[in-house]
């Protein structure tokens, strides 16, 4: 293994332009988000129907997934604003909280699929939120801290890649310990509530969570400051401690670049549509296509239920292996297109593709339907943080990519706190009616983004 030393800027010109990186060095930054999207990709896949496992009613689900858009909203800014502060001559500024937030996030995998309650399954995920938001925030700023404008699309394609394949062998793992007999893992429920094979999922997850991270943390490197006075100077702005930290997070907000303003937008109608479908498009296949029910005392049916959320779960991956080869691809659009209408296009075919789900009764075309919004998550995943990234302050980069989680997380508190009166009076707990309305929340999001977000010329993006 090389040893781990700080990158260098050899000229004050390479501070404004930072040389290019090969391939292996792009990979070795962004493979740790394979982990991190490994645990995520569980808990999306699978925290509804746990909830319903343990006899959570339809119209309680969006409440009790409040812990995600929450510790997102409080913990993303302070670990942005603590890892603008930090540098150590090995670990680097964002590595040791990729580390800290892994082995967190590690134990509550483990932890979360032996809950015998609704309400203690609620609060271990506000744990796991909260940990998984301490190895995210920091890895967006670390492709913008250590890549050039001109590679900075490729690496975040390259995370959208990492997140795609980790998240298609996520879906599938739950029914694949089943099938591979020689392990010995059933459906059985243990101790009457979560199902052996998605507990073993979890343990898995937690695994590859800390081993992938590790690889990062171990592998990469990071520019170190180039004025030894920095920190002080940082301080100086707004003073230290915690009326500092609150005074630089508000000045921040209340000063954010135009770009940002406008890309916030689009992401506030993006993201409700993607909450919905992780809300209820698991269980709403399981109980609308396959007929299925978790509380039923008919085993069948329970069964039946299982298998709707298994095959939901296949079909989320099949967005997740659309999403990681897309990626490769998102170069040649930008190219083609500039970054802002391949985000455009990409919004309305996956918009599309949630809208469709509410007409199926095939459960093979499911695959057809997240295939498109496969595509689409290839491009959130990566065009905003994209966009977004050259307009920022070198110093307050990662700041700000907590700041810009604020208008991901902020439309899952509202959809949390009010969508299940919404559900429960007006939707009539129809699931995949639900998953609908998302759709049509992306293809806004597509129209808003074509129409107010800036871009530069496209061959300033390759």
């Amino acid at each position: 293994m090389e040893p781990i030393t700080p990158l260098t800027l050899e000229t004050e010109k390479a501070i404004q332009v930072k040389p290019s990186v090969n391939f292996w060095q792009i990979w070795n930054m962004c493979f740790g988000f394979f982990g991190i999207q490994f645990g995520w990709t569980l808990q999306m896949n699978n925290m509804s129907a746990i909830y319903e496992y343990l006899g959570a009613k339809p119209e309680a689900i969006p409440g009790l997934w409040l812990a995600a858009p929450m510790t997102g909203l409080l913990v993303q800014p302070i670990i942005g604003y603590l890892s603008d502060r930090t540098w150590h001559p090995r670990w680097g500024r964002r590595r040791p909280y990729f580390l800290i937030g892994a082995i967190l996030s590690s134990l509550a995998l483990f932890v979360m699929p032996n809950s015998p309650t609704v309400w203690i399954a609620a609060g271990t995920l506000w744990i796991l939120d909260s940990c998984i938001n301490i190895s995210m925030e920091p890895f967006r700023a670390f492709v913008a801290d250590n890549l050039n404008d001109k590679q900075r699309a490729f690496g975040y394609a390259m995370q959208s890649m990492f997140i795609g394949a980790a998240a298609f062998i996520a879906g599938f793992l739950p029914s694949y310990l089943v099938k591979w007999e020689w392990l010995g893992i059933s459906r059985d429920k243990v101790g009457g509530g979560i199902p052996q094979n998605i507990m073993w999922s979890f343990y898995i997850g937690g695994i590859m969570f800390l081993g992938a991270v590790l690889y990062t943390v171990l592998r990469s490197r990071e520019y170190p400051p180039r004025d030894p006075n920095w920190k002080q100077k940082l301080n100086a702005q707004h003073g230290t401690g915690f009326n500092g930290a609150v005074k630089e997070i508000w000045h921040s907000i209340t000063h954010m670049p135009q770009q940002m303003k406008r890309l916030a937008l689009v992401q506030f109608l993006t993201w409700p549509g993607l909450f919905l479908m992780w809300f209820y498009y698991s269980t709403g296949v399981a109980r609308d296509i396959f007929k299925g029910d978790a509380t039923a005392t008919d085993a069948g049916v329970r069964d039946l239920f299982t298998q709707g959320v298994e095959h939901a779960g296949a079909t989320s991956a099949v967005l997740n292996l659309v999403t990681c080869l897309f990626s490769f691809s998102l170069p040649f659009w930008v190219g083609k297109f500039g970054r802002k209408m391949t985000h455009t296009f990409c919004l309305l075919i996956g918009g599309v593709g949630l809208i469709s789900v509410n007409y199926i009764t095939d459960p093979s075309m499911l695959y057809l339907s997240m295939s498109m919004v496969g595509i689409a998550w290839a491009s959130i995943l990566s065009m905003p943080y994209s966009m977004l990234a050259g307009h920022l302050p070198e110093n307050k980069i990662g700041i700000y990519m907590g700041i810009f989680n604020f208008f991901i997380v902020l439309p899952e508190i509202i959809a949390s706190l009010f969508f299940g009166k919404i559900m429960e009076n007006y939707l009539h707990n129809d699931r995949l009616l639900a998953v609908q309305i998302g759709g049509i929340l992306l293809i806004s999001a597509g129209f808003v983004c074509a129409l107010i977000v800036k871009d530069k010329m496209k061959e300033d993006l390759l």
